[in-house]
């Protein structure tokens, strides 16, 4: 009885047993000349199995159930590649084909992940699977090297704003609240830790998060799946650092279901590639992650960066003239040291745990919660009642006194005085002159009720204490084979408090919190107060209290974005959604002079965001291919943007809205072992958005009415808000990126972008004046309305072109990589039809109106005028050279990697790569008189390419 019923129980599971673990996957790896690749790694991701490949390059996986997987191939010398396919119920044996791996190129991990089918197959099994991720999960060759080889020369795809896309660590969003920025310095030198991310590129939809505009990168950082064993990394550059040395260490899974990798860096520089920066960041992270079963795993990650960085000045052209391109204003010399007014330095951690769970053959479950902390120190000279300390401050400048139409023999002398500093680089007048604010600072008066000084000069941070909780889940259920599932849920609590503080008082007792710019600042009173809640005396700040604003940001975000995979015929559509909710306050820590708003919890200020990705792929046939994504979905603004003058005022931007994008594009891709091309044809158009500025404006030429109705002027000279609100903008063009095999060895790669990015309407400007706590103006039934901003009119942007990047680009490249495992490449690079963003109020009806008769324009106004002085600033087009060379070794069980590029080879440095115009005088006269003046002192402000630079890298590997 026993036996019968042992049998009839072995008969029975039988064919569960073969219906769910009797699939074999195998493929054969082989090098660009075709010769097998034998102990190659290849690691079956999620499954915590690994496979060698033998000497004929063959590998296996034996019992895989019915899903989706991913390998990643990875050996010395070879490009890391990583493979993905499906195994149905059906299939008794999986032919991967040939996996072609390829020499390492441009040195060794540049950080990408390349998810792409071999292409040796026109239908079946990984070449129908892989195409859903063609695009959306790989840098393709354009992407590649538009980051590679356009990225350095501040070249932007599509013109797109960054802060549309989104970068997520383990399943966490970085980008910050109030801006919409990744701080990248944050994670900053883990190059091995943070590489290999999964992109989806632009607008295509994600399995990961719904995204914007400029894609999703997501990475997560499992200890488990680094290399096991040592890696030393030493690198020489003179771009921002001199030096990176960096270590990490993997110990792979034990036996007991324990991984751990940990890694530490440095990277610095007593001075970069510009005059006067330094340069310190230590980075370090920590991953463990525990095997609790077959389906259940769980990582704890630490990662953070303590950085220190001193910036570098625009100019205008004068000054670049007489100094270079690598000139910057922000330093001076100290004791005999370069010492730097503006330098950002902070620790923002992150703690994240990550819970990995397979909950049956069909669906998983990701889980992490977050949280990030620390502060950011932004450094920069502060004064009270005393001359701007700048170097390139106007009245520094010869063209200043050279517009002097007729002037007195002291101006006249200042000409030829001021040539001489800049001719003759005397740097007690080009660079800040340390000692002189010193010198200011001890011949102030001493004040008996203050107890001391008051600093003329001194320096100031201004902080962000941030304090970010995320919790995010990611969920999957395979349907069937071909068809799949996705959820991901997000909530993120985002609390900054960000204020400014004594730094450096440069010798004084104190600082005044009290604004230099009011009329009556004396002692007994609250005009001129930064927060007039505090005593006379109080007002009396000392190194390390806060000064001048503090406020507290908060913004809860919620986010579901569902979606749903499925293959049908030759199709493979990719469709995901988007629910989300913000809400969003600020807190006033002080009560300012001017502003009733400032202090105190305002009102939450809350907006919904919808929206919908598809993509849908066409396999014309196994290696080509018909790919079309589409998008519309709308973002909520940043809190910058909502709050827009937030330092001193609770009020928020008029009208703000969200933003709202409707993104197109259709693509021709062609993947073969010879040819890799994509050539795509794009329209995004971004309705409602909102942009602040904050300068210092002269000539603004304001006026508010008396309460008796009658015109008065406003202080003319102030620092100014400037909101362009409700722009609409529209990117479109074409791309072609292409990559040939001319010989096993030798690689032909080119690239083609040519795009128009323009303004299609004319946004409102608004202006609040930190002179001016409230506006008194008629409204549209002839009411006297109190504001704490003027309304300037429509900026009249409709078809100038945006600012930031070039509209223009090219690329063409070769590449020899030879079976000795050196490699030798290079491209010419060229940039066209790149312009400044245009200055909106100089664009408005206010700019051109006599203010001696309202609503009639100056004399000499009229369109051809305005079209003249008013002409786009377009910035000259460039071309450039890169080479790159490298060389590794395998010395037992040792691996060495030497590699070296140059960029800009012929050391150009012509090439602008991005600036502003300034807004100093914003009425016709005074700007039509400086723009004829032949010496024009308010020109555009300027970064330049910095000329020629190098990156040599030495890594072993132990």
């Amino acid at each position: 009885m026993i036996k019968k019923l042992s049998l009839i129980s072995l008969f029975t599971l039988l064919p569960a047993s073969y219906y769910y673990a009797q699939t074999t996957v195998f493929a054969y790896l082989k090098d660009a000349e075709g010769k097998p690749v034998e102990q190659a790694s290849v690691d079956l991701k999620g499954a915590g199995n690994d496979a060698k490949a033998d000497k004929i390059g063959y590998f296996q996986f034996t019992d895989l159930m019915p899903g989706h997987y991913q390998i990643m191939v990875t050996k010395p010398n070879f490009e890391t590649k990583i493979f993905e396919f499906d195994v149905t119920s059906d299939e008794k044996r999986k032919d991967l084909g040939v996996i072609t791996l390829y020499s390492a190129l441009n040195g060794a991990d540049q950080g990408l992940a390349i998810i792409e089918d071999s292409g040796e197959s026109d239908s079946g099994g990984a070449q129908q699977t892989a195409t859903v991720g063609l695009l959306q999960s790989s840098q393709d060759v354009f992407n590649r090297m538009a980051s590679f080889d356009l990225g350095p020369y501040w070249f932007r795809p599509r013109g797109i704003d960054s802060r549309t896309g989104e970068n997520m660590i383990n399943g966490v969003s970085m980008a910050a609240a109030d801006n919409g920025d990744v701080d990248f310095s944050t994670w900053g030198g883990l190059n091995e830790i943070t590489r290999y991310p999964e992109i989806a590129a632009n607008h295509a939809p994600s399995e990961y998060a719904f995204g914007g505009t400029t894609g999703v990168f997501y990475k997560n950082t499992k200890a488990s799946e680094y290399r096991k064993g040592s890696q030393l990394t030493y690198s020489l550059t003179n771009r921002n650092y001199r030096n990176r040395l960096s270590y990490r260490f993997s110990s792979g899974m034990n036996k007991n279901g324990w991984a751990f990798t940990g890694m530490i860096a440095r990277r610095w520089a007593q001075e970069g590639i510009q005059d006067g920066t330094a340069y310190d960041a230590y980075s370090g992270y920590l991953g463990i992650e525990k095997k609790f079963s077959d389906s259940h795993t769980m990582t704890l990650n630490a990662i953070g960066s303590k950085y220190a960085r001193s910036s570098s000045s625009p100019s205008t052209q004068e000054v670049y003239d007489f100094r270079g391109v690598h000139y910057n204003s922000y330093w001076g010399w100290q004791n005999g040291d370069k010492r730097n007014e503006r330098v950002k330095r902070g620790f923002q951690p992150m703690i994240q745990l990550q819970d990995f769970w397979k909950i049956n053959k069909n669906s998983q479950l990701w889980t992490s919660v977050s949280y990030q902390f620390g502060k950011e120190y932004s450094s920069r000279l502060d004064w009270y009642r005393a001359n701007n300390p700048s170097p390139t401050y106007y009245r520094n400048l010869p063209s200043y006194w050279l517009n002097y139409t007729n002037p007195s023999p002291e101006q006249a002398a200042n000409i030829g005085i001021t040539r001489d500093w800049w001719t003759n680089d005397d740097q007690s007048h080009t660079q800040i002159n340390w000692d002189n604010l010193y010198n200011a600072n001890r011949n102030v008066e001493y004040n008996a009720l203050l107890g001391g000084r008051r600093a003329a000069y001194y320096l100031v941070d201004d902080v962000k204490d941030d304090k970010v909780w995320n919790v995010s889940t990611h969920y999957t259920y395979n349907f069937t084979d071909t068809s799949r599932f996705i959820l991901n849920l997000s909530y993120q609590n985002y609390r900054s408090e960000q204020y400014r503080e004594v730094n450096d008082l440069l010798g004084a007792d104190f600082a005044l919190n009290m604004d230099p710019f009011a009329s009556n600042t004396t002692a007994g009173s609250v005009w001129g107060k930064f927060n007039t809640r505090e005593s006379d005396t109080d007002v009396a700040k000392r190194e390390g209290d806060k000064i001048g604003y503090s406020y507290i940001f908060r913004r809860q975000e919620f986010k579901i974005n569902p979606a749903f995979k499925f293959s049908t015929g030759k199709f493979d559509v990719f469709i995901s959604g988007l629910f989300g909710y913000t809400t969003n306050s600020r807190e006033g820590l002080f009560q300012h002079y001017l502003y009733e708003s400032s202090y105190g919890k305002g009102a939450d200020q809350n907006f919904w965001n919808a929206g919908v990705k598809g993509q849908v792929t066409y396999k014309i046939n196994g290696r080509n291919f018909l790919v079309y994504n589409g998008a519309y979905f709308s973002q909520s603004p940043f809190l910058n943007d909502i709050y827009f003058n937030t330092r001193v005022s609770g009020v928020t931007t008029p009208g703000i809205k969200n933003v709202v994008v409707d993104a197109n594009d259709l693509s021709y891709v062609i993947s073969t072992p010879i040819v890799k091309l994509r050539l795509t044809g794009y329209l995004v158009n971004t309705q409602n958005e909102t942009s602040v500025q904050r300068y210092f404006a002269q000539g603004v030429k304001l006026t508010n009415l008396t309460e008796s109705g009658d015109q008065a002027p406003v202080q003319d000279g102030a620092f100014i808000t400037q909101v362009l609100a409700g722009a609409n903008k529209r990117n479109m063009g074409i791309e072609l990126g292409a990559q040939v095999k001319v010989t096993p060895t030798l690689t032909a790669s080119g690239l083609l972008s040519l795009g128009q990015y323009t303004y299609t309407n004319n946004p409102t400007v608004y202006f609040a004046s930190d002179a001016v706590g409230t506006f008194r103006e008629l409204d549209g039934n002839g009411n006297i309305v109190s504001r704490s901003y003027t309304n300037m009119g429509e900026a009249t942007l409709k078809n100038y072109r945006q600012g930031g990047t070039p509209q223009e680009a090219y690329t063409l490249g070769l590449r020899y990589s030879s079976p000795k495992y050196w490699w030798v490449g290079a491209t010419w690079n060229y940039f066209g039809h790149s312009f400044l963003d245009p200055s909106p109020v100089t664009r408005t009806a206010r700019f051109y109106t006599n203010p001696n008769t309202p609503g009639v324009p100056y004399d000499q106004v009229n369109d051809e005028e305005l079209a003249r002085v008013l002409t786009p600033t377009k910035l000259p087009s460039a071309f450039f050279f890169n080479v790159n060379a490298g060389k590794s070794w395998i010395i037992g069980k040792y691996y060495v990697l030497v590699s070296a590029s140059v960029n800009n080879i012929l050391n150009n440095r012509n090439y602008i790569t991005g600036g502003f115009e300034q807004t100093r005088n914003v009425n016709y006269i005074d700007y039509a008189n400086d723009y004829d003046s032949g010496n024009m002192v308010f020109a555009p402000k300027y970064w330049y390419n910095q000329g020629r630079s190098y990156f040599v890298n030495l890594q072993f590997r132990f």
